[in-house]
C-alpha cells in the first residue's frame, strides 16, 4: 500500500526519487511550480524537454498525460511532467485531473521510483478549487495500483495543506 505524506513547503527542496511537475503543454517551462522546477533544476531539464518536443511531442504534451526527464540539480532522480486541465465551471474535467496522477504513477513505476512528490496539480493558475483538487488527488492516489511506496503531497501554503489534510485523515 502506498503511504501518503503531507508537507507544507517547496517541492523543489524535496529529496525523493521523482518530483512531479505541473507543466504546461509546451514542456518548456512557465510560471508557478513549473518555473520553480526549471529554475532550481537547471538547464539539463529544459534540454531534455526540448529533445522530447523535437521527437515524440512535437505538438506538446496532452492534458492528463505524463513524461519523465532528468531532475538536473534537484535532489531527485527524475522529474515527471504532467499537464493538468484548466478548471471549468461548465464542464467536468475531473477525469483529466485524475489522469495526471494515474499517468505520473505509471511513469514512476516504469522508472522504478518508490518515492514521489506531487504538487496540487491544476490548483494554481489553472483555477481548480483546492478542496476539489485535494479530493481528486488523494482519491486517485489511493485507488491507483502502483509500486510507489510513498506519495508526498507538497503544499505551498496553509489553506492547501488543510484541504489535503481533510482528505487524508
Amino acid at each position: 500500500m502506498t503511504g501518503i505524506e503531507l508537507v507544507r513547503g517547496d517541492i523543489t527542496e524535496q529529496s525523493v526519487d521523482a518530483i512531479v511537475n505541473a507543466a504546461n503543454s509546451s514542456l518548456l517551462g512557465g510560471g508557478g511550480v513549473d518555473g520553480a522546477i526549471h529554475r532550481r533544476g537547471g538547464p539539463e531539464i529544459l534540454a531534455e524537454c526540448r529533445k522530447l518536443r523535437a521527437s515524440h511531442y512535437g505538438k506538446g504534451l496532452r492534458t492528463g498525460q505524463a513524461v519523465a526527464t532528468t531532475a538536473g540539480r534537484l535532489d531527485a532522480r527524475w522529474v515527471i511532467h504532467t499537464v493538468g486541465p484548466v478548471h471549468s465551471s461548465s464542464e467536468d474535467r475531473s477525469e483529466l485531473l485524475a489522469s495526471c496522477y494515474r499517468e505520473s504513477l505509471r511513469i514512476a513505476d516504469e522508472l522504478g521510483a518508490r518515492t514521489v512528490a506531487f504538487p496540487a496539480i491544476s490548483a494554481g493558475i489553472f483555477g481548480w478549487p483546492m478542496d476539489d483538487a485535494a479530493r481528486v488527488a488523494v482519491g486517485t492516489v489511493r485507488d491507483t495500483e502502483t509500486a510507489v511506496t510513498e506519495v508526498r503531497f507538497v503544499l505551498f501554503d496553509e489553506p492547501a495543506y488543510e484541504a489535503f489534510a481533510a482528505r487524508v485523515d
